[in-house]
């Protein structure tokens, strides 16, 4: 299978293996690796290794693969022990706070989440 990368993206470097990480979980559509500046006890990032930029370019064509890797949330979740909960984010552009322009998933959880969004 052919997957798309952007050769300038920090998050297609991470997954080609270019740049390290910690990795958590990785099949072969996407990865899930530790968050270098954690803000929660858990902070794992899920990414596709298919070069998107965010939720704004999911279409019918990759929905799929979002679906899958909602899954892959699920399971990294439990395996990480958030029985009590967890948050997932996805920032969409420069106004939600993405420095980073591939679709990318933060699972957040280990404490008690504020009630407000981070």
């Amino acid at each position: 299978m052919s997957v798309h990368h952007d050769p300038d993206c920090l998050f297609c470097k991470i997954v080609e293996g270019a740049i390290p990480s910690t990795k958590v979980y990785e099949d072969e559509l996407c990865y899930a690796f530790r968050d270098i500046a954690p803000q929660a006890p858990t902070h794992i990032l899920v990414v596709p290794k298919e070069h998107i930029p965010s939720c704004a370019q999911v279409t019918d064509d990759n929905a799929a693969l979002v679906g899958h890797i909602f899954t892959v949330i699920a399971k990294i979740a439990a395996d990480e022990g958030l029985t009590n909960g967890y948050r997932v984010i996805s920032n969409v552009g420069p106004d939600a706070g993405q420095t980073v322009p591939h679709l990318h998933f933060h699972i957040l959880g280990g404490k008690r989440m504020p009630d407000q969004m981070v």
